[in-house]
């Protein structure tokens, strides 16, 4: 049970183990670029957004002065500039000029859905991952 997407896509590619590998499209990605091409699928029907948050904390950029660097560097990330780069190590986009520049790498999501369109985490942890619960239930089918 590895305990992140990079180390079980590790697993999965380097050691073998595992039939099959559900990641997130950017670790598929990079594993293709380092040659582990192996056939898969984005499901282009229905996906769910796994966002990558950026904040700025304000007792550390307080503490060290790094305030205003630190709000320029938050906002240049959403750049065209700066999703070309992400777009180009396998994360899809948010720009809209940069999607269409990239429609070919990562086509088009029909429905794309987030954690909160499903309750968000504190439901998703109680009725999934909580002691006794579906992931669980699951993990002691694997190892009967």
């Amino acid at each position: 049970m590895p305990k992140d997407a990079r180390e079980s896509s590790e697993v999965f590619y380097q050691q073998g183990q595992g039939d099959v590998l559900i990641n997130y499209e950017n670790e598929v990605l990079l594993a293709k670029e380092k040659g582990q091409d192996l056939p898969y699928v984005t499901p282009l029907d229905y996906n769910i957004s796994i966002d990558n948050p950026v904040a700025v904390v304000d007792a550390n950029v307080d503490k060290h002065g790094t305030r205003e660097v630190a709000e320029a560097f938050a906002q240049f990330l959403f750049t065209p500039e700066a999703q070309r780069e992400f777009a180009k190590v396998g994360f899809r986009p948010v720009d809209e000029t940069v999607t269409q520049e990239f429609a070919n790498q990562y086509p088009k999501v029909e429905n794309l859905f987030t954690i909160q369109d499903l309750g968000g985490w504190d439901e998703i942890d109680a009725k999934f991952f909580a002691d006794g619960t579906v992931f669980d239930k699951m993990l002691s089918k694997i190892n009967q």
